[in-house]
Order: C-alpha cells, then sequence, then structure tokens
C-alpha cells in the first residue's frame, strides 16, 4: 500500500512516519522545499517532537518514507491520500480554508480512479463532503463513485503525538459505508489505537468539534469561577482540587487564556455557520478576556503600568512545546503595551530573532532589572529560576497558578494569581 500524506507540518510529518514504521510505502508533500529536503536526508525538521527523529531516520533508511514538493505526482501513485493541511481563522474570525483549497487543487491534478482520501484536518461541519469532495471532483472523477472519501479527525497534541497515536481512538466517518469501511480499514492496519467508526463524516467532523470545544467552556467557567473567587477572597484552585474529588467535577485550571491550534479556533468553525450558540459565544469572550484582567491586576497592583517594565516568560502556548499558536503572550504584551507599559519576551525554545519575528520585544539574555514578570508558560527550564535575581521586580503575576505564593512573597515581591 502506498501512502501519500499531504502536509509535512507538526502533525502531519509525525503521521508520515508513523504509517513508515508499519511497513507502508508512505510519500510525504510539502511546499516547503526546504523542509521536504531535510525528510529526504533523514533529518527531522521539527524540534521537541518525542521520538520523531528517530522514526525518520529509520523510515528513510528503510526506503519506507518519502518527500516531495510534487503533490500531484505523489498522489498519483499512491492508494490512500492523508490530507493534514491548516484550516485556521482569518482575521475576522471566519473559516480559512485557503490552504486546503490549494492542497485539494494539487490532489485533484493527481487523483486516481480507487483512491482513498481521508481529510484529518479539524474543519467545520459538512466540509469533506461539501468542499474537499466538489473540489477533488475536478479531477474528472466522482467521489463516491470513482474514488472514496472518509473524515478521521487528529486528536493529538503537539509534542506527544506517537504516545497519543496509540492511547486514543480514531474515529472515522465516511461520505458512504464503503468510504467510511476502507478509512477503518486503512486506520487498523497503520495505527495500534482502536477505530471508532460513525455514520457519517459529517458526524465526525462534529465529533472533533465537540470534544475541543467542551475544553473551552470548561476552562471558560474555570475563569469565571476565579473571577467570583478572586471578588469574594477565595482560592480557586484549592476549591477546584476539592471539587475534583466528586467524579463528576472535571474543573479545568483557570489562567491569562487559552491557547493552540484547536481550542480557541474550533468553537468558531460552529458559530460560522449563523446559528444561536450563545454558550460558546460566552464562552470565547470570557477566555479571550483573561489576559487584560491578569494585567487589570497587575497594574493595579503597581499603581500603575506607564514607564514600567515587564517581563513574560514564555512564549509557547503551553509549557515545554515549542509552539506559539494563538499564545496568551501576544494578548498579555499588547495589554501591557496599551497601558504604558514595556512588554519584553524570553522563551528558552525561541531565539530572539523568532520572538521578534512574531512581532515581539525579545528579552536575550533574561534582563535582571524588571518592574514585574508575568508566568505565561512555566517550561521545565523554568522551574529552578532564582526570583530573588531580578532586581527591583515588585509584583509576579502567575498567569498559569503554577508558583507558590509563600516562595515568591519570601523574595520580597506580591504574588498574584488567578481566582487565588
Amino acid at each position: 500500500m502506498r501512502v501519500c500524506v499531504v502536509g509535512l507540518g507538526k502533525i502531519g510529518l509525525p503521521l508520515a512516519a508513523q504509517y513508515a514504521s508499519k511497513g507502508l510505502s508512505v510519500v510525504g508533500c510539502d511546499p516547503d522545499a526546504e523542509l521536504v529536503a531535510e525528510v529526504r536526508q533523514g533529518r527531522c525538521p521539527l524540534v521537541g517532537e518525542k521520538g520523531l527523529a528517530r522514526s525518520i531516520r529509520k523510515a528513510v533508511a528503510a526506503r519506507c518514507l518519502e518527500a516531495t514538493t510534487d503533490t500531484a505526482a505523489a498522489v498519483r501513485k499512491a492508494q490512500v491520500v492523508v490530507v493534514i493541511v491548516p484550516v485556521g481563522l482569518t482575521p475576522d474570525r471566519r473559516p480559512d480554508f485557503s490552504r486546503l483549497d490549494e492542497a485539494a487543487a494539487a490532489i485533484a491534478r493527481g487523483l486516481r480512479p480507487g483512491a482513498l482520501v481521508i481529510l484529518e484536518t479539524t474543519v467545520p461541519v459538512g466540509t469533506t463532503r461539501g468542499r474537499l469532495g466538489p473540489a477533488l471532483e475536478a479531477s474528472g472523477l466522482r467521489m463516491g463513485a470513482d474514488f472514496r472519501l472518509a473524515y478521521s479527525p487528529e486528536r493529538v497534541s503537539v509534542g506527544r503525538i506517537f504516545a497519543d497515536l496509540k492511547r486514543y481512538p480514531k474515529i472515522v466517518g465516511g461520505i458512504d459505508e464503503a468510504s467510511r469501511d476502507a478509512a477503518a480499514a486503512f486506520y487498523r492496519r497503520a495505527l495500534d489505537a482502536k477505530v471508532i467508526t460513525v455514520r457519517d463524516a459529517e458526524t465526525a467532523e462534529f465529533a472533533k468539534l465537540a470534544e475541543t470545544t467542551y475544553r473551552d467552556v470548561n476552562i471558560a467557567l474555570a475563569n469565571e469561577l476565579a473571577l467570583y473567587a478572586d471578588r469574594r477572597g477565595l482560592d480557586a484552585a484549592e476549591a477546584f482540587a476539592a471539587a475534583n474529588s466528586q467524579p463528576y467535577s472535571h474543573l479545568h485550571q483557570p489562567g491569562v487564556g487559552v491557547g493552540g491550534h484547536c481550542i480557541p479556533v474550533n468553537p468558531h468553525l460552529l458559530m460560522d455557520e449563523g446559528f444561536p450558540l450563545h454558550l460558546l459565544a460566552a464562552a470565547r469572550q470570557v477566555n479571550d478576556g483573561m489576559a487584560a484582567y491578569g494585567v487589570g491586576k497587575l497594574e493595579e497592583a503597581l499603581g500603575g503600568l506607564r514607564g514600567r517594565t515587564v517581563l513574560i516568560l514564555g512564549l509557547a502556548y503551553r509549557p515545554n512545546v515549542k509552539e506559539a499558536a494563538g499564545s496568551s503572550t501576544f494578548a498579555l504584551a499588547r495589554e501591557l503595551e496599551a497601558r504604558g507599559a514595556r512588554a519584553l519576551v524570553h522563551d528558552p525554545l525561541f531565539s530572539a530573532r523568532e520572538v521578534e519575528a512574531a512581532g515581539l520585544r525579545p528579552a536575550y539574555p533574561l534582563p535582571r532589572e524588571v518592574d514585574a514578570m508575568v508566568i505565561q508558560a512555566l517550561h521545565d527550564q523554568y522551574r529552578d529560576l532564582d526570583l530573588a535575581t531580578f532586581v527591583g521586580c515588585r509584583a509576579v503575576l502567575d498567569g498559569r497558578n503554577a508558583l507558590s505564593r509563600s516562595e515568591v512573597e519570601a523574595k520580597g515581591m506580591l504574588y498574584l494569581g488567578i481566582g487565588r
């Protein structure tokens, strides 16, 4: 079986390596010529994905993994085409299909009768049948009759993809039964996880949106309860831990915002259809407002932010992963600058040039003279950080409730948590 993976990003490349590890003949497609060249030479172009470098090296040496920028040529030789290119949001928070449409056009130029095409990208309900299918029919082939088409959402997190591929069941739905069954058979061969088949592609698309939106709403609930705790002088972290001792309570942790490719994006893919999804809209409003709330606490504690220097620790949206998509650091920096502060950003996983390219002020090496600091992502490298070395630092905004209040206050600094 020859498999073509369209999109060699942080998820697509590990998927290609996973399929190759099962003895399948895999070719990965991406327009990034430098990335393709790295893979061809058996080198890993991504940082921080456990086991990926070894998997690529082994697969290329065994001639099970190739890479190319010519998607149409690769598709022409493949029995299975897995599409994993991003669908993000436009500036006005509408679905951005540009990358998917480009990929679909390239696939259509090489699509052969009998091929199975599977979309893994998180998309609005109906995209597989209503958008990708017709785009592929530009090949002159008809979906369902000449080629099979299915949807199976990726359910993995960057940094632990191979572990997630083993533990999370694979959800599969097709535009018809034949497509669904063909996709399920492929995944049973390519993965070790259980395969769950659902009625159709739309159900599978909805399942992914539902599971990630659940998390966004749960985080918003935790954030709103944290706001209440602050007003009442309570410790939300302690209360949540006690509440979660009851097995039906799954309160998440509050914080200064929600980042990543999925959680802050996927609710908008549901809301874009115009249905009155009031709870989802409210959750987005709460979570998007947490950075401003945290900066407001800092402003009040310092008696104003104008002229202050504030250090933000962590550009990544979550600890120990080099990925800044949707990071709360962007909102924190905007809020600080809008109130007259000078916001500096440091992250051991990113270079100063990368921070600057993201439109932020880099802080390399770590500055020791700051007025305050914000913990946005507590990487392992920060855990032994001696706060006492930061001269003049009067307050620490613990944006993830990850520090010890007593240890911060022992350094003579004011501790500010979220709901604490």
